[in-house]
């Protein structure tokens, strides 16, 4: 059984198309994200999609000029079907980070998962906080540079850079399947103290 796992953060429609930004931004990832997800899966690891949920009464929730997007139910609530295969895992969160008040954890260590890959949206908010959190809980957590998107440039990699320098070994997808192939795992960063 794998002991991998690939967490994805909010590839649903109405988030992906709150803006010309973010659209073109994962329009630019999704070929090489869908196919470093694919090879993910044939190798025998675990897909879980962390999918935002927004509280209508939740008062921090960003509202689009009013509108309360994600709700569950909703078209703009889907995983966008290209990154989504039938063997995957959805989970649902209300926050930014996986783990907040969630079942994520207690689903990873029931499958034996110690190796979590944070991707998705936006770069400097949820993989950040979810990547953060998976490093507080024991994780080894890796991040798949080519497979995080911001609607900013700028704001993914200075996450990147905040990521590498604490939490997770940050590399691109390709790396990730190679180290997987030659070394059958992902090893576990050295964490340093300066």
């Amino acid at each position: 059984m794998s002991k991998i796992a690939v967490l994805t953060n909010d590839l649903q429609y109405e988030l992906v198309e709150k803006n010309p930004e973010r659209v073109a931004a994962v329009a630019a990832a999704t070929s090489h994200f869908a196919a470093f997800l694919d090879g993910i899966r044939r190798r025998g690891h675990h897909v879980f999609h962390l999918q935002l949920i927004n509280d209508p009464d939740d008062p921090n929730a960003e509202r689009y000029d009013g509108y309360l997007p994600v709700q569950r139910g909703t078209r703009g609530a889907q995983v966008i079907e290209e990154f989504l295969a039938p063997e995957d895992a959805v989970v649902e969160k209300n926050k930014d980070s996986g783990f907040y008040e969630t079942d994520l954890h207690d689903r990873l260590q029931a499958l034996g998962v110690d190796t979590v890959l944070v991707t998705g949206m936006q770069t400097q908010i949820c993989v950040q906080t979810t990547a953060a959190d998976a490093f507080f809980r024991g994780y080894n957590v890796w991040v798949p540079s080519d497979c995080v998107v911001s609607a900013r440039p700028e704001d993914r990699d200075r996450a990147l850079e905040w990521l590498a320098g604490y939490c997770a070994t940050v590399v691109p997808s390709d790396e990730v399947l190679r180290v997987l192939d030659s070394e059958g795992e992902l090893p576990r960063k050295a964490i340093k103290t300066p």
